[in-house]
């Protein structure tokens, strides 16, 4: 292990001295244990090349790299695909980035190479995604949406959403929406009476189907916002590319398992989100973990522990959601187990809070290794970006991680990491603004 620690750090050092050029752009690790994110047994003793920003070759045994190309020891280690989340909420806005960014910084130091910003104010996320594709800002790739599709009063129907109630009357709308360039579109297609909550207005199923044709035949993917199995049929069958939360309701049938089975409609895990409430309530002691404590500002960590647990404690919601987790823990398992397509999505808007995902669904009964693929190439499904994301294959965009422990043998150890590559450059973890590297909380 010593050997191991050693070879990391005097890889790290000679990249701060010498960043990586155009002549420089290859990078081999080998002797590594390689989990490629397709759901395949683990490869031993594997060997992956990088040049540029694309995985040119992967292999069983040694790799022949080109001259004066950088060489990680992967003995002792664990390389998977960058994690995907395709379900967030980036916290901050446009008068205080300082929040996102040093989310964003937390999901790259947690291993989250793609996010999927599910609803956002439209300046506030396309202007991060904007920075982000132009190298200004180190941030996973960030997708988005914008504002949600929805009926006036509906869910998420702020201000910033696009409110549609007749056809065509709608279509100057949509090509606003259009105009900003979503990667994806959202609508909100459930009238919330579940839980504690009051109804609200439900978006008409028919105008809906219209507009999501209308964002796919402008070549963009759909998401929906839906809770229980008839509007998720519902929407399945008005033509909605995926779901953006599983069933949490209720147990699913078998005819919507076979469903979900049968149109390979990909389904955001979000179990976190809902879980959240009584895990603070009772067992703060999760936020002591050093991810948390590397990630978490310390204020936000008191805060968390005395008066949102409070809050919490207080909620007959957070009951309701202890109930009903298990529950939908169970419908994702039985999906997953009939073929269906589960990826995962936080709800969230950090990346401790992404890899509860992994653990949940660990504990729900699917395994560690389809774990992997849930929050990897099935991510990238979701998003239909799986020719370039999601796996360690040939000709992907060199979007990777490398373990210091194996995640499955415990899923937990895919926190436990050593590096984290972006597009084939090295990110350095120890230049985020976070409290890790400014000595005001967590460990190195």
């Amino acid at each position: 292990m010593k050997r191991i620690a050693l070879g990391l750090a005097l890889t790290m050092l000679a990249l701060a001295a010498a960043p990586l050029t155009a002549q420089q752009s290859a990078i081999l690790i080998h002797d590594v244990t390689l989990i490629d994110g397709t759901g395949r047994a683990p490869m031993v003793g594997a060997s992956v090349l990088i040049q540029g920003d694309r995985i040119t070759q992967v292999a069983a045994g040694p790799i022949t790299a080109p001259q004066g190309a950088t060489r990680i020891d992967g003995r002792g280690r664990f390389l998977i695909p960058g994690l995907i989340d395709v379900h967030i909420h980036l916290t901050g806005n446009s008068r205080n980035e300082q929040a996102g960014m040093r989310a964003l910084h937390g999901y790259l130091y947690s291993g989250f190479t793609t996010v999927f910003d599910a609803g956002n104010d439209p300046d506030y996320i396309f202007g991060l995604r904007d920075r982000e594709r132009a190298g200004s800002i180190a941030s996973p790739r960030i997708l988005a949406t914008g504002g949600l599709v929805t009926t006036p009063g509906g869910h998420g129907g702020r201000s910033t959403g696009t409110l549609i109630t007749s056809w065509p009357e709608a279509i100057p709308k949509l090509d606003a929406h259009i105009a900003r360039k979503p990667d994806m579109v959202k609508f909100t297609f459930d009238e919330h009476g579940w839980g504690t909550r009051p109804l609200i207005p439900l978006l008409d199923s028919a105008l809906m189907s219209k507009a999501s044709k209308y964002f796919n035949d402008h070549g963009i993917r759909t998401t929906v916002h839906i809770s229980h199995e008839y509007r998720a049929t519902q929407a399945i069958a008005a033509g909605l590319t995926t779901l953006a939360h599983p069933i949490i309701q209720g147990p699913i049938s078998d005819g919507f398992i076979k469903l979900m089975a049968s149109t390979q409609t990909p389904m955001a895990s979000t179990l976190t989100i809902g879980e959240g409430y009584s895990r603070l309530v009772e067992h703060p002691e999760f936020l002591d973990q050093k991810l948390y404590q590397d990630v978490y500002e310390p204020d936000a960590i008191q805060r968390l522990k005395t008066t949102v647990r409070d809050g919490y404690a207080a909620r007959s919601w957070t009951t309701w959601m202890k109930v009903m987790t298990p529950v939908c823990q169970e419908n994702l398992r039985q999906i997953h187990a009939a073929g269906g397509i589960i990826s995962l999505g936080s709800d969230q808007s950090s990346g401790p809070a992404s890899h509860r995902e992994l653990e949940l669904m660990v504990s729900g009964g699917i395994s560690a290794l389809d774990a992997i693929k849930i929050g990897t190439l099935n991510a990238a499904v979701f998003l239909g970006r799986e020719r370039d994301l999601g796996s360690i294959e040939r000709g992907k965009l060199a979007d990777l991680v490398l373990l210091a422990a194996d995640p499955l043998q415990d899923i937990m150890n895919a926190a436990k990491i050593d590096m984290v590559f972006k597009g084939g450059q090295i990110v350095d973890r120890t230049k985020l603004d976070l409290p890790v590297n400014r000595g005001s909380g967590g460990s190195r």
